[in-house]
């Protein structure tokens, strides 16, 4: 079993079966970690991402649950804690991404953006700080957007709820620190995803005209950021911060 930056820790990954999640997940793996993987409907995908984990000689556990819930977040982070008796990392990355206008967006539509983006990462995080305090250690991690910090049209909804988890982020730095916990945030640009595949292809030509790079990232350009913040001693005097793989999107 080879070691890494992560040897020993237990890292939880929300809406780790694809995406930038799949790609935290393989690293964190690939670095050391032992895994809670969360899923929200795939499970073919969640179990093939775990068996790579577990290529790397890890134990990995695989957990079904709608985190934008209050029972959701907690079984999940009770079976984590089960299996492996604490989490040392937790990655808020599970969200959605839909697309609209604000005069024809629905109550429904906006609800659930801000349901699936924004409150389940009070809610996993509220469920895992216990055990983080107890232990006197832990590294949470959001994944934001950088639309949450310059916002775009058609997504007003998605920008606001990826500005909350910004604020939140902020706000929750400054409560646990003393516990020994660090809270930051990572607000990627438009990654090469199958969440962005989704939207207009007008709205991405126009968006990959804005950027200084002229491209899309990728996600394996992405879990490098997570895999720094989650690390010791790389991560260890970051927190409260906005990390902003952008391709130069926004610049701080």
């Amino acid at each position: 079993m080879s070691q890494g930056k992560l040897s020993g820790r237990v890292a939880l990954v929300t809406g780790a079966s694809r995406g930038i999640g799949r790609e935290i997940a393989r690293l964190f793996a690939e670095q050391g970690a032992n895994l809670c993987i969360n899923y929200a409907r795939s499970q073919e995908a969640a179990e093939s991402i775990a068996e790579q984990c577990r290529s790397y000689g890890r134990r990995v556990l695989i957990v079904q649950a709608d985190v934008s819930q209050e029972d959701g977040a907690r079984r999940l982070v009770e079976s984590t804690v089960s299996e492996f008796g604490r989490i040392d990392i937790l990655v808020n990355n599970a969200g959605i991404l839909t697309q609209s206008l604000v005069k024809d967006m629905t109550v429904e539509m906006w609800d659930e953006m801000i349901t699936s983006d924004l409150r389940s990462v009070f809610l996993c995080t509220r469920n895992a700080l216990p055990s983080m305090i107890e232990q006197r250690f832990g590294r949470i991690i959001n994944v934001a957007s950088q639309l949450g910090q310059k916002g775009a049209p058609e997504l007003a909804h998605y920008s606001a709820a990826k500005a909350g988890v910004i604020g939140f982020t902020k706000a929750l730095a400054r409560e646990v620190g003393e516990y020994g916990i660090t809270v930051n945030c990572i607000a990627p640009g438009p990654i090469e995803t199958d969440m962005v595949a989704r939207i207009t292809e007008s709205w991405k030509e126009m968006k990959r005209s804005e950027l200084p790079l002229l491209r899309f990232g990728t996600v394996d350009e992405v879990a490098p950021t997570a895999l720094l913040l989650a690390a010791e001693p790389d991560g260890n005097i970051y927190t409260g911060q906005t990390l902003g793989p952008n391709s130069g999107d926004v610049m701080l």
